[in-house]
């Protein structure tokens, strides 16, 4: 088995395919050791083991509840899966990834995001969660439950998701357009502006002698669209995020209006996510240190821009969640799409690690990065540990990679 980008191999000897919730928990209360899989977009070794569970054999189901306000579905439903069933009740979710192709409970497990300074992460939008404990009983918790805020962003440490709620809200429409040609000293200027400039925005870069170009993506109640913005003008065609492919499989641009769910994620359903031959990595800093941070790396970019297919630069609003790279502070996301050779990437990622160190740059969880022991720098991480003592104390969900990565030990 590897992930979708055929850039990790797993190491498991078998995987197992229940038919229903009840055999989950049959599986899980004898199986020593068991990792969830979802879509395979991990890139790290978060989601590796011994024997793998996967749910693609379950039904999805999905229900609406609360007179409209919640839809719960089964945890593997990918979020495309999800926008054609809101789409039939005129909902929608608050937002989406770059790929709709992802599972929503390895999604939320990693705090997987998507763009927009007042959008939280998608974990965000949890509002209920049932799941299989290491024991192999089944559990349901809602916001407002004592351990609701370490449960939802969990990484796998802590059960099987078998079921998610989320909050929903009235669908509504976007469109969106990319502007080219923006500088770097117009950037760093003016970030803050730029990533204001929309309900979702993303600058994608190839760390060149440009910055890029602005992804701006708008609700219907918007303004017009201006002809530039700082420096940056208005593309009168399609583009891609990889400079060079073609932007067939990119989602609709030129400020046409669309469904939130055709305009939110950069690539279409019905293809291939991203250009498929990469690595990804991506690092989480304070707003207010972005355009320093941003800098700082274009001081080294000589030790990292010839590995680079595409760059990006996100925003994300602040959270409760214990482990969401977003708890408490509002962040500039630093997106890295590589090319497929590792150990130049990891190489690389050092540099990169290294340099960001001075922000409190915080990975996220399911790419790649080298830093061991990013427990530590979580001030909730004490109250997760016990969290997890009381969930799976005997360490069923547990690999070489959470207990050094997380929780700075040797796995026992």
């Amino acid at each position: 088995m590897t992930n979708w980008a055929a850039s990790f191999h797993y190491g498991f000897r078998d995987c197992l395919y229940p038919t229903s919730v009840e055999a989950v928990c049959e599986i899980v209360a004898r199986s020593p050791k068991i990792k969830t899989v979802g879509s395979g977009h991990s890139f790290n070794a978060i989601a590796d083991g011994e024997v793998a569970l996967s749910l693609s054999k379950l039904p999805i189901n999905p229900i609406i509840e609360g007179d409209g306000t919640r839809v719960s579905m089964g945890g593997h439903c990918t979020y495309g899966e999800l926008a054609l069933f809101l789409h039939r009740h005129h909902l929608a979710i608050h937002n989406l990834a770059s790929l709709p192709h992802i599972s929503i409970a390895g999604a939320i497990a990693t705090a997987t995001h998507g763009s927009g300074n007042r959008n939280g992460n998608l974990a965000t939008a949890v509002s209920g969660l049932e799941m299989v404990s290491g024991d192999g009983r089944l559990i349901k918790v809602a916001r407002g439950h004592a351990d609701f805020l370490g449960l939802v962003v969990h990484l796998g440490a802590l059960g099987v998701i078998t079921r998610v709620t989320l909050d929903v809200q009235p669908e509504f429409q976007i469109a969106q357009s990319v502007y080219e040609g923006l500088a770097w000293d117009k950037l760093l200027a003016n970030l803050d502006e730029i990533m204001a400039a929309g309900y979702s925005v993303s600058v994608f870069t190839q760390w060149g002698q440009q910055a890029g170009s602005i992804w701006v993506k708008r609700t219907a109640s918007a303004d017009e669209w201006p002809a530039a913005i700082h420096g940056a003008t208005r593309a009168m065609v399609n583009r891609h995020p990889i400079s060079g492919l073609d932007s067939q499989n990119c989602t609709e641009q030129l400020g046409q209006y669309g469904r939130w769910s055709d305009r939110l994620p950069h690539f279409k359903m019905g293809f291939t996510p991203s250009s498929g031959e990469e690595i990804q990595s991506e690092f989480h800093v304070s707003k207010e240190y972005g355009a320093a941070a941003i800098e700082a790396l274009l001081s080294i970019r000589e030790t990292f821009a010839h590995l680079v297919q595409a760059a990006e630069f996100r925003t994300v609003a602040a959270d409760e969640l214990w482990l969401s790279p977003q708890y408490h502070r509002d962040t500039l996301s630093i997106h890295f799409t590589w090319i497929r050779d590792q150990e130049a990437v990891n190489a690389a990622v050092k540099h990169i690690e290294q340099i960001l160190s001075r922000f409190t740059a915080l990975p996220h969880w399911g790419k790649v990065f080298t830093g061991r022991h990013i427990g530590a720098k979580y001030e909730r991480l004490p109250e997760f540990a016990q969290l997890r003592d009381r969930m799976d104390p005997q360490r069923a969900f547990s690999n070489p990679w959470l207990e050094d990565v997380i929780f700075g030990t040797s796995e026992t």
